[in-house]
């Protein structure tokens, strides 16, 4: 059987985490930042878990993440 190939796109955005679920980084702390409060922005920088809908399609698009 061939090699699945992985999503690039997808594989940029999220991490798979040791226990199975997807990791990503906030939105928003890119641009017109002067605006935004210095709690929101300190905020924005953590990561956050995916929720469980959107969790087995990025499975399936990273198929070794």
């Amino acid at each position: 059987m061939p090699k699945l190939k992985t999503r690039k796109a997808v594989a940029k955005r999220f991490k798979i985490t040791k226990r199975g679920k997807a990791k990503r980084m906030q939105a928003g702390k890119s641009h017109i930042l002067t605006k935004k409060a210095r709690n929101r922005k300190r905020r924005l920088r953590r990561s956050t878990l995916v929720s469980k809908s959107f969790l087995r399609n990025i499975k399936r698009q990273l198929p070794y993440g």
